[in-house]
């Protein structure tokens, strides 16, 4: 625990807050944070423009609709990089509670997870609403490679990544034309406020209630499904979820019961009549996106293999899908 220097104490005494108290440090996939008593303090290392704006646009529309999160207190900018302070929630991330509860502990936060959501889900929120930094990429900037699933994408995603050298044109065509074949199981849903990041170093818990979500930079207006994307993804992988680089993942045999523990508390959530093929073509769109425009080989070549596991329903989402039934 270190007392406020450097960046931290220009973005404390930015903020109007007190350039004293004690800080522990963390670091973050595209971020840094200082962690108080009272406040979490983060600064962006990535390029996404305006994601703490975004996100704080959307606590301001959580307030008084009873979604447990952090209230934003400032956001600004500093010559070392865009800065955030959020209100510090009780507790510690599901992904730090989880390993030391027992079955019923965790069954507790999934439950208690599944209301958060369904209030989440019930927020207004403007049609359209899309994060700076991704609206940016739709207009002809750089494509980030990871983002939430945004209905009507897969073509262009395709397109682009048939451009790239080395890829899987087979697979990536495959996966073109059976999003395009698919893509009216959701034209018609309503749009409701959707995370678009949820697994477990984004959600608070205290005990065995979820205390807050966190982090909502990514946070978008997309049918209600698309959350479950990360999530199962998360079930299915959870060493692609580590806290930090190099950090330690879950046991995945402790996750198997988590989407029917969600579904009990959530079935709305997995109503659909088709179900499976509205979750396999977010998730066709996710790896499309990683296809086109992650920088690393071995990712790219992972999205090849994802694709070609959904189109032949022996994907990661088809095992996890099947301890549903």
């Amino acid at each position: 625990m270190d007392q406020p220097t450097g960046a931290l104490a220009d973005i404390l005494a930015a903020a109007g807050l007190p350039t004293s108290g004690r800080f522990r440090t963390s670091a973050g996939w595209v971020s840094r944070a200082w962690i108080g008593d009272d406040v979490v303090v983060r600064q962006s290392t990535g390029g996404a423009r305006d994601a703490y704006r975004h996100e704080a646009g959307v606590l301001a529309a959580l307030a008084g609709t009873g979604v447990p999160h952090a209230r934003s207190i400032a956001v600004g900018e500093h010559p070392d990089g865009p800065w955030s302070v959020t209100e510090r929630l009780p507790g510690r991330t599901l992904h730090q509670a989880w390993g030391p509860s027992d079955e019923h502990g965790r069954r507790r936060m999934i439950e208690s997870l599944g209301a958060a959501l369904h209030t989440l889900h019930r927020v207004p929120a403007p049609p359209g609403l899309l994060p700076p930094w991704l609206a940016d990429a739709f207009a002809g900037a750089d494509w980030p490679a990871y983002h939430p699933p945004i209905v009507g994408t897969a073509e262009r995603l395709a397109a682009e990544a048939l451009q790239r050298d080395g890829v899987d044109v087979e697979v990536v065509t495959a996966a073109r034309d059976w999003a395009r074949a698919h893509v009216g199981l959701v034209a018609d849903d309503p749009p409701v406020l959707v995370h678009g990041d949820l697994h477990p170093s984004n959600v608070m818990v205290d005990g065995d209630e979820v205390s807050g979500l966190i982090d909502f930079a990514e946070a978008v207006t997309q049918p209600a499904d698309v959350e479950l994307d990360t999530l199962l993804r998360w079930c299915a992988h959870p060493d692609e979820f580590p806290p930090t680089p190099g950090a330690s993942t879950l046991d995945p045999g402790t996750l198997v019961d988590v989407p029917r523990w969600l579904r009990d508390a959530y079935p709305g959530l997995f109503s659909h009549e088709h179900e499976r093929d509205r979750l396999a073509l977010h998730a066709i769109t996710v790896e499309l996106a990683i296809a086109a425009h992650h920088p690393e080989r071995a990712v790219q070549e992972r999205a090849f293999r994802n694709l070609a596991g959904l189109l032949h329903e022996t994907s990661g989402l088809d095992r996890v899908l099947g301890s549903l039934a």
